[in-house]
């Protein structure tokens, strides 16, 4: 059964830039487009590079290994190399949290 877990405070997460988070063994990237906020897996599925560390184009991330880019609202693939899209996961706001549901 899935849960929302807090992950990070809002003040973390500027707007136009994205954290590492760690759920329940696994790397999130959280990101901040215009005071709404997203969830996907960090790594690249292409050869495993930190989607967190890329750079955010409007709704998609680059990402800083060769270059992919991922849509950070739906995960899919929107520029090779990558083939495969990374998970999405819900997020919410409870008062200064950031939560992922996991």
């Amino acid at each position: 059964m899935s849960r929302f877990l807090p992950v990070a405070k809002l003040a973390e997460i500027p707007d136009q830039s994205a954290k590492c988070v760690q759920v329940e063994g696994k790397e999130i990237a959280l990101f901040n487009l215009g005071g709404e906020f997203y969830a996907i897996d960090d790594e690249c599925t292409h050869e495993g590079g930190p989607l967190s560390d890329g750079i955010i184009l409007g709704e998609e991330v680059e990402c800083p290994w060769h270059s992919a880019h991922f849509n950070i609202k739906s995960g899919e693939v929107t520029q090779d190399p990558a083939e495969d899209a990374v998970t999405c996961y819900k997020v919410r706001v409870i008062g200064d949290n950031v939560e992922v549901e996991v």
